[in-house]
């Protein structure tokens, strides 16, 4: 039965382009077991190979002159493509890694095939290995990309099944129409559901006075200041990887009366701006970040892309990180506070309305004329809580590899996994290269505001700031 591809999935098939690609990934590694021969990754490859994949992971998207956008089942997938056994050179080491990630994260999916493919790397030192996959964002978003991930893994070692995340069979998403109703008459239900949604979203709109938001007052697309991050996207990556203690995050966000998210905004904020300087481009006012917000319920682990976003105005230039902490905590409470009084299908729609007004400045030449929607995207997804392993083999992280979103050419996303939070950064290459600064910065940035929460104002701050906080969010309810 064929499955009509959402308007937000669709999107990121209409937007995506050689250079600009729209497909998730993850880089993880994994620690051989103690009697593993020498054959170990290259068994696993052959049985992933043998491992049939299920929707949607079977499907091609077809574009039809007169219809809707739907998703076909492909008659025999050749596995052999979609499943890559590689290896590094001897003695190489991260550098060498990250920039093989890099390269084959740039390349655009073939659409004549199932959009995924999955990369095992081996020639890695102390015994270890690396898989890279990836998967088009427009059949997977991080929520659900966990829920699989989950499903693959073992949490004892002792289990030796093959389950690639492509053959998990579940769906526990509302299903489109079936391939029989009209097209006519799924543009009439599709019409219907999303009419709604418009009324809602102009209504905010209208209040607010799109482009023309300040800091502290909700969501500020397109207020961001040109630079690096906003610069044309090419067909260069750069990749680089970061682990923090989750512990430790919590307890710094806790010490100011925020959260997880809060701290990693601030210091994402602070060692971007040392970063740019860096590059003699620092910004004269402060960034904005787009964090995308998951719409998914409870149990929905429907493969499709369920997201909403904040457009968050970040920290003074000159701010200390203490008070840069508190200036981010205080925009995002007024952005989600906003977002929350939207719909589902409305705040949906919104991320659709936003991401496609900057993809057509991208594509028209107005971004010369329109300020940038934000600077990066920063996303949070949590992920396993336990030790996980394949075959034996002990995962030792996961660092997520997104998509470049339109005009932003930095992302870093976080994936809490065990006992740390991983952060994958992906950006324009040519316009933000040797983006392990970039990473080095933030874990500095994270001591400096780390030492600064053991100070004792930052106690009194969180007694005043939490019901504040708590409160604004009730109301935005």
């Amino acid at each position: 039965m064929a499955k009509t591809i959402p308007m937000l999935d669709l999107m990121f098939f209409l937007t995506e382009k050689k250079n600009d690609p729209k497909h998730v990934g993850a880089l993880s590694f994994f620690k051989l077991p103690e009697k593993a021969g020498p054959r170990f990754v290259a068994d696993m490859v052959a049985d992933y190979r043998k491992a049939e994949p299920v929707a949607p992971f079977n499907q091609v998207p077809k574009f039809p002159l007169m219809g809707v956008p739907r998703w076909a089942k492909v008659a025999k997938c050749d596995m052999d493509y979609h499943v890559q056994h590689l290896a590094l050179p001897a003695g190489a080491g991260d550098e060498a890694l990250l920039g093989l990630v890099a390269d084959l994260h740039a390349q655009v999916l073939d659409r004549d095939q199932p959009c995924f493919r999955i990369y095992f790397i081996e020639g890695l030192p102390d015994r270890t290995f690396a898989v890279f996959s990836k998967i088009h964002h427009s059949m997977i978003d991080g929520q659900s990309a966990i829920a699989r991930l989950a499903a693959c893994l073992d949490e004892s070692p002792g289990t030796r099944k093959v389950r690639p995340i492509y053959a998990i069979a579940f769906d526990k998403g509302k299903r489109a129409a079936p391939a029989r109703s009209s097209t006519l008459g799924i543009v009439k239900s599709i019409a219907l559901k999303q009419g709604l949604a418009v009324k809602d979203l102009y209504a905010n709109l209208l209040r607010k006075g799109l482009g023309r938001g300040k800091a502290g007052a909700g969501n500020v697309p397109f207020t961001a200041p040109r630079g690096p991050s906003t610069a044309r996207t090419q067909a260069s990556r750069s990749v680089a990887t970061l682990s923090l203690p989750v512990a430790d995050m919590k307890e710094v966000g806790k010490a100011f009366g925020g959260t997880i998210n809060d701290v990693a905004v601030t210091i994402l904020d602070a060692a971007l701006l040392r970063y740019l300087d860096g590059l003699g481009q620092a910004p004269s006012k402060p960034l904005v970040v787009m964090c995308p917000v998951s719409l998914r319920e409870a149990g929905d682990k429907e493969a499709a892309t369920k997201i909403s976003a904040l457009f968050v105005p970040l920290g003074k230039r000159d701010a200390a990180i203490g008070e840069r902490m508190r200036q981010v905590m205080a925009a995002i409470t007024s952005a989600k506070g906003e977002l929350q009084a939207m719909s589902k299908d409305a705040a949906m729609l919104y991320a659709v309305f936003l991401f496609g007004i900057s993809e057509i400045a991208g594509l028209t030449g107005a971004n010369a004329l329109v300020r940038p929607v934000a600077n990066f995207v920063l996303s949070n997804v949590a992920g396993p809580r336990t030790d996980l392993y394949a075959r034996g083999a002990k995962m030792l992280g996961i660092f997520p590899i997104s998509t470049l979103a339109a005009g932003m050419g930095l992302n870093v996303t976080l994936l809490s996994y065990s006992s740390s939070m991983d952060f994958g950064f992906v950006a324009n290459g040519a316009s933000m290269p040797h983006l392990d600064r970039l990473a080095a910065f933030t874990r500095e940035a994270f001591e400096a505001l780390k030492k600064e929460a053991r100070k004792p104002r930052a106690a009194a701050k969180k007694r005043k700031a939490l019901p504040a906080r708590k409160a604004a969010l009730r109301k935005g309810r």
